[in-house]
């Protein structure tokens, strides 16, 4: 590991132990050249399965782009960054468990509708609206028929 300070090659592990419930190593680093110390981190790296568009073409799986989506459905809804987290959480820990190495667009649009139906229905309904194309009353109307509750007599 190169020292951050004087980029010499050399440096040697001080002290490691586990943080973050065993997900992530951390360790205190002493250069051998200049002696200054400095910490870092050591995590594992998963790869998300590239995602397949409508068009066929072929994109980076970002996770910033679908907590976007779901910030976009929840605008000005009453719902905790803490249930939008672990909405995300939900979605990528199954699209990891596939370990399919290219996942469809639409199954992504359809974990997403999965999560907002848990957390919101009036975001669910925002966001099922663009991703199925409403084009009339009607399909609003089953979508909401879909998420109503059934009332009791």
């Amino acid at each position: 590991m190169k020292c951050p300070f004087c980029q010499h090659d050399e440096t040697q592990v001080i002290d490691s132990r586990e943080s973050d419930e065993g997900t992530v190593i951390r360790r205190r680093r002493r250069c051998v050249e200049c002696d200054k110390r400095f910490t870092t981190y050591e995590r594992v790296e998963l790869s998300f399965p590239a995602v397949v568009k409508k068009n066929g073409s072929r994109t980076e799986f970002e996770p910033a782009k679908l907590r976007g989506s779901l910030m976009l459905a929840l605008r000005k809804r009453p719902v905790s960054t803490e249930q939008i987290d672990t909405a995300v959480s939900r979605i990528e820990e199954k699209l990891l468990a596939s370990a399919e190495r290219e996942v469809a667009s639409e199954r992504i649009g359809e974990l997403v509708m999965r999560e907002l139906k848990k957390i919101d229905k009036v975001a669910y309904i925002r966001f099922a609206s663009v991703y199925r194309s409403f084009e009339d009353l009607d399909e609003f109307a089953d979508a909401i028929q879909e998420v109503s509750k059934p009332k009791k007599r």
